[in-house]
């Protein structure tokens, strides 16, 4: 029952539609994916329903932005099967309006320098509830300023380095945005922790009581993902894997369904949100008898 986790639709900065990436799910072979559109939910019931006619299991899911408060790094933590999503909706909506100031900014640098205008990539951004950066990337290449999103032009506006184009939006802390997802009955996962600048952010997230880290992505090289396999299973924690998938809006080259959650690692997951349902309901119990 293979399984990718990680997929982006444009709701976020993905290229597709829902129902597109269900059926490419169902012609890759996968037997379920996650929808993790970026502090966004609006589409997961919808993807539910699409899943079902398909027959493709749709975990409901959210990567949700953060800010590591040691190192102000951009931190993504990855929620799976939230029972309250809707307590994470305050979050996502200032996570996006905190995203949206930064976009504008970076929308006009952009335009000052290339022959591109805010309009063309609103346009390019339409559907999507913000503006990323390969929106617009995207609007350069319409305007024939570049052939392809993934560029050296895109690291040089937008990569880690970059600086005269880049406005990096401040979330709320990492392990505040943890216990938002554990109160909202959610599995926190953090995703691809070797993209950060040291593992330090995850050891403090695990020691946070993350429920899990992203293992096998694109963002890691073999000898990163034999560590965090060992990693995870060293500390107990669930591990993952997805694709990252964004369609043409990909920064690697990669397509749904590339790096996947292994079946014993699904199993464990699905098992893992079973246990905890069991002790909600134990807890439940034992508090509504000692009112009686």
């Amino acid at each position: 029952m293979s399984a990718d986790l990680h997929c982006h639709t444009k709701l976020s900065d993905g290229s597709m539609g829902i129902e597109d990436i269900v059926i490419l799910a169902k012609k890759q072979g996968l037997g379920t994916i996650a929808i993790t559109d970026h502090d966004c939910m609006a589409g997961n019931i919808r993807a539910k329903v699409i899943g079902d006619r398909h027959n493709v299991n749709v975990i409901h899911g959210v990567e949700i932005s953060s800010t590591d408060s040691e190192t102000q790094e951009e931190v993504h933590l990855l929620c799976y099967m939230s029972d309250s999503p809707d307590r994470l909706e305050g979050l996502c909506h200032r996570n996006l309006v905190a995203r949206k100031k930064a976009a504008q900014y970076m929308m006009l640098k952009t335009a000052q320098r290339y022959p591109i205008t805010p309009d063309l990539v609103l346009k390019c951004a339409q559907g999507s509830t913000n503006v990323y950066t390969v929106h617009i990337m995207a609007a350069l290449v319409e305007s024939g300023i570049e052939t392809s999103i993934n560029c050296d032009l895109y690291r040089k506006l937008f990569g880690k380095t970059a600086r005269s184009f880049v406005v990096r939006p401040t979330f709320e802390d990492s392990i505040e945005v943890l216990k938002a997802i554990h109160e909202a009955g959610g599995i926190a996962v953090l995703a691809h922790p070797g993209k950060y600048s040291s593992y330090a952010i995850m050891e403090k997230l695990v020691d946070a009581g993350i429920d899990g880290i992203e293992v096998w992505t694109p963002e890691h090289d073999e000898e990163q993902t034999a560590y965090l396999a060992a990693y995870a299973k060293k500390k107990k924690l669930l591990s993952v894997g997805g694709s990252d998938f964004h369609g043409r809006f990909n920064t690697n080259r990669v397509t749904l369904g590339s790096y996947q959650t292994p079946d014993k690692q699904l199993s464990e997951l699905i098992s893992y949100k079973a246990r905890l349902k069991r002790k909600q309901k134990q807890a439940a119990a034992a508090a509504a008898a000692t009112t009686e």
